[in-house]
């Protein structure tokens, strides 16, 4: 448990407390579990807790568990610093966050909210990160929640656990739950969080009727699946995706038996004999054993708990949370050179590619990815390795929720190139980061469209915080334009507002339904490529 401040008499809302360092001044609110104490920021205006207890330290005897109720504690707790990351890695090499150590012990929220006594019945939005459930933290700069609390809401980010500690599953780990099951602990640490957010998100001047979630990558993923389970739907008001959902090839949830054979062959490669074994082994020798086995993560498990079944199959019978939903994808998630594996942008190279990955259906595939030229081709391969990597399964999410609710769904592909790099020594990482070119590299291929994660820090307004590109005043307003859209998402489930191009929802019977292009010049624009992934929909059984 975070440290303690114990205070004599009685325990006041606010203090006039001065931080030494920051000035800021020291406030204090009530939750469920007793009495916190952030801090007011006076350049901001908002009032900011972070590393806020929502459940148990998920250690010991709790470890592979569902997360379990936070105990009260007497007197304050402060919560002015980033508690501990889930144990990860630097899987990616381009994350940075403000935690500076890891630990199992990671179950805590953040909250930045315009001051306490000032408001209330405020909207919500609360944000999971992304990073593949292998890596990633509440604490990054570009997740920052102060810029979109100036927008009137509340804004929360959660930690969840990862890899071998969030996804592990095994026999015995199912056979002692009493959902009869295993797997999911991230996932359940969500919910967790969101049902604490329904306890005590009034504290700090939200409504809990009006919480909106969000995330990009496993972010996102983690949106379709929190919409999805029946232990979550009903606790959200709307939903917002950035490039991802569980749906296949992209992370989609696997039946429990095989997650539990993935388990226990693990187990058994490195040879831990008992659950007893397992929990009884430190930290470090357990994500030592993971490290070993080269995997990357564990699959989401369809446990009859939290995934009662596959999310087409949930969405389709209409049991998902019938919300406002906002999701995308950018235009160039990954290289095409992830498609060609390495082979150069010749027609023949190309067409070679395609017959390997889709005998059967090649000439189809070459017409719905052309390659009349090398620069058609390269622009085909990287929207055929977007698609197979990500964009698909988004588009599927935004298929399916139109098709199976009433509420409104807006579709959005963001295109806003990145300026260049302020360090000529780095490059641009996978995750959104940046990592140390490697000696005598050659030089990229200038970027057909945006990467992966390129958007999060233009959507939450943080280009401030982000100071490795070479911002210009074209970025600031792409960022402006897409964080209210999002703001007035979450306010309102809308995200039209003054001074924006009209972004129309997208009907059920819509056979190029409306795609609003965020870039330089943002507007609304009808489907041209949909035809992809209706092919898509049959090559990976998902129709």
């Amino acid at each position: 448990m975070r440290r303690l401040i114990y205070t004599i008499g009685c325990i006041c809302l606010m203090s006039n407390t001065v931080m030494a360092q920051s000035e800021n001044t020291s406030v204090r609110t009530k939750i469920e579990n007793g009495v916190i104490e952030g801090f007011h920021n006076a350049e901001t205006g908002l009032d900011m807790f972070f590393g806020i207890p929502f459940a148990k330290p998920p250690v010991e005897d709790l470890r592979w568990k569902a997360p379990q109720k936070a105990e009260a504690w007497e007197g304050i707790l402060e919560t002015k610093s980033f508690a501990p990351s889930p144990v990860q890695t630097n899987v990616f090499g381009d994350m940075e966050f403000r935690s500076d150590t890891v630990s199992e012990d990671c179950l805590y929220l953040n909250i930045w909210t315009p001051a306490l006594n000032k408001s209330e019945g405020l909207p919500v939005l609360v944000y999971f990160y992304g990073g593949g459930f292998v890596a990633g933290d509440g604490s990054e700069p570009r997740y920052d929640g102060a810029s979109m609390a100036q927008k009137g809401m509340v804004a929360v980010t959660v930690n969840y656990r990862l890899n071998i500690f969030g996804f592990f599953a095994h026999p015995e780990l199912s056979e002692e739950a009493p959902y009869n099951a295993s797997g999911n602990y991230g996932l359940l640490d969500q919910h967790a969080a969101l049902e604490w957010v329904q306890k005590n998100i009034a504290a700090f001047g939200g409504d809990p009727a009006q919480v909106t979630i969000a995330g990009e990558s496993a972010g996102s993923i983690s949106v379709s699946a929190q919409m999805a389970s029946p232990l979550s739907k009903d606790l959200i008001a709307g939903a917002i995706g950035e490039s991802g959902a569980a749906i296949k090839p992209t992370l989609a949830p696997v039946p429990l038996a095989e997650a539990e054979q993935i388990g226990k062959e693990f187990a058994e490669n490195a040879g831990f004999n008992s659950l007893e074994e397992l929990r009884a082994t430190s930290t470090e020798e357990i994500f030592g054993a993971y490290n070993e086995s080269k995997r990357f993560g564990f699959p989401s498990v369809i446990d009859g708990y939290f995934f009662p079944k596959s999310l087409p199959e949930i969405f389709r019978a209409g049991e998902q949370a019938q919300v406002p939903l906002l999701l995308g994808w950018n235009s160039a998630e990954i290289p095409g050179m992830a498609f060609m594996q390495g082979q150069p942008y010749t027609e023949e190279n190309y067409i070679q590619k395609v017959k390997e990955a889709y005998p059967e259906d090649y000439e189809q595939v070459l017409e719905l990815y052309p390659h009349g030229s090398p620069q058609e081709i390269e622009l085909s391969a990287t929207a055929l390795a977007s698609d197979r990597f990500i964009a698909y399964s988004t588009w599927k999410w935004f298929d399916l929720h139109r098709k199976n609710s009433d509420q409104p769904v807006y579709r959005y592909l963001y295109s806003k190139l990145r300026p260049p790099l302020v360090d000529e020594t780095l490059e641009s990482g996978l995750a959104g980061g940046t990592v140390k070119k490697e000696d005598n590299a050659s030089p990229r291929p200038d970027p057909v469209g945006a990467p992966h994660a390129a958007e999060i820090e233009y959507a939450m307004g943080n280009l401030h915080l982000i100071d490795v590109y070479a911002w210009e005043e074209e970025d600031h307003n792409v960022s402006e334009t897409m964080q209210n859209y999002f703001a007035n998402f979450v306010l309102s489930g809308n995200p039209n507002g003054k001074g924006l191009p009209n972004w129309p929802s997208a009907d059920a019977s819509d056979t190029t339904p409306p795609v609003m292009v965020i870039d330089v010049e943002s507007k609304a624009v009808e489907a041209k490529n949909d035809s992809r992934y209706l092919f898509l929909d049959r090559v990976y059984e998902n129709d």
